[in-house]
């Protein structure tokens, strides 16, 4: 009878961290429209964000303005960004697709290589941005979530860690220029 208790004990910490797993990208496979990012970000589009920190204070908002082609086997987003303060900032991804599910990009100030999976109407996006603070660099580990609602709305999600520890989220809602170009 002793056992059951000292069982229960062991196997709570177990169940507990398998319940924290997570959502895969693969849980997304029967979802439409289906995200393929070669086809969303060909053309204009432009996107509205903001930055809160791990309290929920909204730090930072801003607008980015996208224009995305395709070259060869790269998907080019040059990504223009406008803060609420007047700052700007641009980032250049190039973005390559490994398989059917699978994408990996760089940019200047992304650290390695960005990793991707796709599937249905979602895509998992992870990698270390070098994010210069003007007093020192910080490196940000983002985990972003973008879905694409209909065939002109994206919304993207991310959690911001550093050592593991949450920083902040982003939250960015994408709209796809039409075509007379209206976003």
């Amino acid at each position: 009878m002793r056992s059951r208790p000292l069982l229960s004990a062991l196997l709570l910490p177990v169940l507990l961290l398998a319940g924290c797993a997570g959502v895969a990208p693969e849980d997304y496979a029967g979802e439409s429209p289906e995200f393929r990012l070669e086809e969303y970000f060909d053309g204009e589009v432009r996107a509205w964000g903001m930055f809160q920190s791990r309290s929920g204070e909204v730090r930072r908002r801003f607008t980015v303005d996208i224009d995305g082609r395709v070259e060869g086997d790269q998907i080019i987003l040059d990504e223009r960004f406008r803060y609420a303060d007047g700052e700007t900032d641009r980032r250049v991804w190039r973005i390559r697709r490994i398989d059917e599910h699978t994408y990996e990009g760089r940019a200047d100030d992304v650290v390695g290589v960005a990793e991707g999976r796709r599937y249905g109407n979602a895509l998992n996006w992870q990698y270390t941005l070098a994010l210069d603070t003007g007093e020192r660099t910080w490196n940000l580990h983002f985990n972003d979530w973008m879905y694409l609602t209909d065939e002109r709305t994206l919304i993207n999600t991310a959690e911001v860690t550093k050592f593991g520890f949450k920083v902040g989220e982003v939250t960015i809602f994408f709209r796809k220029a039409d075509a007379g170009g209206d976003a």
